[in-house]
């Protein structure tokens, strides 16, 4: 079973985002959202390795045991368009790092 997850999230009191990645941590994506949520973490991308496609995040690897955070902001993530072989996408930036949160959603 694949269960290399990432999210996107944003957290209005302290004004700042994320993407954090968890690879082994949990069965199934609904229970890492979940425990975000339960945090007062607004969820905005969720996905597994199977639906996003990366861009400049390097896959970390097999933690059953902590959270990635692959990068983070003040203020809510940028949603921008990225090409990769000619096709565009709707991309996710956060400070440095973007990704494609649905590789079948082209522009």
């Amino acid at each position: 079973m694949n269960n290399y997850f990432r999210i996107t999230g944003y957290e209005p009191t302290n004004d700042f985002c994320f993407i954090l990645d968890c690879f082994g941590l949990y069965e199934q994506i609904w229970q890492f959202s979940s425990f975000l949520v339960k945090k007062g973490i607004k969820v905005l991308a969720v996905g597994s390795d199977e639906k996003f496609l990366d861009v400049n995040i390097a896959k970390a690897q097999e933690d059953k045991e902590h959270f990635i955070l692959r990068a983070n902001a003040k203020g809510r993530p940028e949603n921008i368009t990225q090409e990769i072989d000619g096709i565009k996408y709707q991309a996710i930036k956060v400070a440095d790092k973007i990704y494609i949160p649905n590789r079948e959603a082209r522009l």
